[in-house]
């Protein structure tokens, strides 16, 4: 079985050996078999010919049925196409199967089950007519997870039957296709994000500033430069024609760092403090790629997605599609970490600006929060999202207090925009809400020379 159907598997009925033909019968076949024997039985005792004759009937239609099914030799290839093969949690995707019997001979009666996970719905079941020579036949059924992940669907299995329903045989397709059940994804609005000349704003293309002629860095003319353009000296230096470089714009960064860390959480679930925040990460990275920022996913363990360079994933390009896809599949399956901190994530965040941050946080000891404070020192600007176990726990209209309120007000003290997640809250809501947090305090100065807030 193959996604689309570019390379459909294919069943060939018949191989076996006749015993597995007779361990298909069915009820009714047993039962006819049965019958006939015994009828032969008390036909030889009682001396009876003509229940002699019906008890061999009885017990050769069967066989005989058997015998057609076992020795039936049509291929039937089979091919599924998820439509989409990536939906957000709580919503429907649908599977499409096509078999397309590929023998020259017609079908008998099929009967399809694909081999779907518990979660996704019950085991779906067809039941295919006739299928003439060459001809196909297509059914669909739907499948919806609220939780996040990979889920495989197949392998096909297709069983046969005889038009008496005397014996069936089972046979099974060796692929699978996968279904990736990613967070979902809130649409988050247009917020000030402009910040100073280290280019993590809406201004993110600005050119890298050129001190003079010397300072320019020459490279060789290429088909269609401006003769404009023409670097002499250079030219003069290398023996061959060179142009200035253009100049290259400094695209805006922003590092997202989710929290993932087992004893920050309490609870599990679509409606857990660690799904919100994985949904929130998710609607935070989607949103930063389509304002054009390079985005960055991290992790309280230092890891992040596999592929991405060392400044993220580039938006507003072709590729920021295959980005945020490539990130979406991480945080479907993304788990509990075994970590003890946030160290390792400051230690990655230390080796250069990070331009704008954004991180969703479980719960904070002293420590833990003195170590997201100087996370601040690494960025332009920070962002937090801070989640309480207790406040959650409590369900909708839990409030975080004590030890909660406190990390955030020193994470505040430290320059971050933080902003304490109460239970059922939306992200869009809280979005809105660093930005007026921002706005009324203003620009935070923390050590160093970066600047405090949102932008």
């Amino acid at each position: 079985m193959a996604a689309g159907g570019p390379q459909p598997a294919q069943a060939e009925e018949g191989k076996g050996g006749l015993r597995t033909a007779l361990a298909g019968m069915t009820t009714r076949g047993r039962s006819f078999l049965a019958a006939g024997v015994a009828a032969a039985i008390c036909a030889y005792v009682l001396g009876q010919s003509d229940l002699l004759r019906v008890g061999l009937l009885l017990a050769v239609l069967p066989l005989v049925c058997a015998t057609v099914l076992y020795r039936t030799r049509y291929r039937v290839a089979g091919s599924r196409r998820l439509s989409p093969a990536r939906v957000p949690a709580s919503s429907e995707a649908r599977v499409h199967l096509r078999m397309d019997n590929v023998s020259r001979l017609p079908t008998g009666l099929l009967m399809l089950q694909d081999r779907v996970p518990y979660v996704l719905g019950p085991r779906p079941r067809f039941v295919l007519d006739r299928v003439e020579a060459g001809g196909r036949r297509e059914v669909s059924y739907r499948v919806r997870s609220d939780l996040r992940g990979r889920y495989p669907l197949g392998p096909l299995q297709l069983r046969l039957t005889d038009p008496f329903g005397m014996c069936e045989l089972t046979r099974s397709f060796s692929t699978y296709d996968t279904l990736t059940v990613i967070p979902r994804v809130e649409a988050l609005p247009a917020v000030r994000l402009t910040g100073e000349a280290k280019g993590y704003g809406d201004g993110r293309n600005r050119s890298l500033a050129l001190a003079g002629e010397d300072d320019v860095i020459p490279r060789g003319y290429r088909h269609g430069d401006d003769l404009r353009r023409v670097h002499w000296r250079s030219t003069a230096r290398y023996g061959e024609l060179m142009v200035r470089r253009e100049e290259q714009p400094q695209r805006a960064r922003c590092t997202v760092l989710l929290d993932t860390r087992a004893h920050a959480f309490r609870g599990a679930g679509p409606d857990s403090a660690f799904e919100w925040a994985v949904s929130g990460t998710a609607s935070a990275l989607v949103h930063m790629l389509e304002r054009g920022f390079s985005v960055r996913l991290l992790t309280d363990t230092g890891n992040s997605v596999p592929g991405e360079g060392s400044d993220g994933f580039a938006g507003a390009s072709q590729e920021s599609a295959d980005a945020a896809g490539l990130m979406m599949d991480t945080l479907a399956v993304i788990d509990h970490s075994d970590g003890a901190g946030l160290s390792p994530a400051y230690d990655v965040l230390r080796g250069g600006n990070e331009g704008l941050l954004i991180a969703f946080l479980g719960d904070l000891d002293e420590e833990q929060a003195t170590v997201a404070a100087k996370m601040r020192q690494r960025s332009g600007a920070a962002v937090a999202f801070v989640l309480d176990s207790t406040a959650w726990a409590q369900g909708p209209g839990g409030a975080l207090q004590g030890p909660g309120d406190e990390r955030v007000r020193m994470l505040r003290e430290a320059g971050w925009t933080a902003v304490a997640v109460p239970p059922g809250v939306a992200l869009v809501d809280l979005w809105r809400q660093a930005d007026q947090l921002r706005a009324s305090t203003g620009p935070a100065p923390a050590a160093g020379t970066t600047t405090g807030g949102w932008g």
